[in-house]
């Protein structure tokens, strides 16, 4: 009978601490419970908000999900956190522990991070694009892919080159696309006898002759160099960027064969041994 009743009281006494408890601290459980509902609810809504904020800036829709996930991530930790300080809970410790986890990730993560860092640059302040012709980190190629971490190249003989973004976003750039031509710079000699306004007039007509050189800007032929044993033609024609070496290789050839309908001469290097008797 006696045990009885002290499991009576012990009951008595747990329910009494329940009590008290829901008394001391009901109103910041409930204000808690209310700001954690409202919270995620306004997370939702700024999330929202932020993805057509991308979409009207038209950011890269590969890149539109993860900033939008990343968003939603870091407002929910912040509203936890909050709710965790309303209800009584230490949270200075948690904040710390988090802050060590993320410089133990992203020392861990270092070279991974910077060209994460250069592939959001990329995709948002657009120095290139998909099918864009560039040089980058010594390669000259058409971009056929930006990923988040890497930049992928196809060169001119088809090879693929993936590029870090990291070492993009961090060097030089040339793109070669983003004015719509392209200059093809080429030299043709010609023997110091040849006339030179003759030859130039042959390979502007060339040039002219050729549907992939652009009309404007003009192409241009001019004196360039008097070399060892030629006069040196700067032969300048402008093309479309994905032109290019349909121009270079085709005007080189062109021109070739007009001059030598003109029969201007193509000088080649030549020496001259002269022997000397010395009896």
């Amino acid at each position: 009978m006696e045990e009885i009743t002290n499991s009576v009281n012990e009951m008595g006494s747990y329910g009494q601490k329940m009590i008290d408890f829901a008394i001391e601290h009901g109103m910041n459980i409930l204000t808690a419970i209310i700001v954690l509902i409202i919270g995620l609810w306004i997370v939702g809504r700024m999330v929202r908000l932020s993805d057509r904020v991308m979409e009207k800036r038209a950011l890269d829709p590969s890149l539109r999900p993860f900033l939008r996930s990343m968003l939603d991530i870091l407002l929910k930790v912040v509203l936890v956190i909050t709710v965790a300080g309303m209800l009584g809970i230490e949270t200075t410790s948690f904040v710390a522990v988090l802050g060590a986890a993320g410089l133990a990730v992203g020392l861990a993560l270092q070279g991974t991070l910077q060209n994460f860092a250069g592939g959001v640059l990329i995709l948002i302040f657009k120095p290139y694009r998909v099918d864009d012709l560039i040089e980058a980190q010594g390669h000259l190629g058409v971009v056929k892919e930006i990923q988040i971490f890497v930049t992928i190249l196809l060169t001119p003989d088809n090879k693929t080159v993936i590029i870090p973004n990291g070492a993009i976003s961090n060097g030089n750039i040339t793109n070669y696309t983003v004015e719509g031509m392209i200059r093809v710079d080429l030299v043709m000699g010609i023997s110091y006898d040849s006339d030179i306004k003759k030859a130039r007039n042959v390979l502007m007509a060339a040039m002219e002759a050729d549907p992939k050189v652009l009309k404007n800007p003009a192409p241009f032929v001019g004196v360039v160099e008097l070399g060892d044993s030629s006069v040196n033609l700067a032969v300048r024609p402008y093309a479309k960027p994905e032109d290019y070496w349909d121009v270079y290789f085709g005007i080189y050839e062109a021109g070739k064969e007009a001059l030598d309908a003109a029969s201007i001469t193509i000088p080649f290097p030549q020496v001259d041994v002269h022997m000397q008797d010395n009896k």
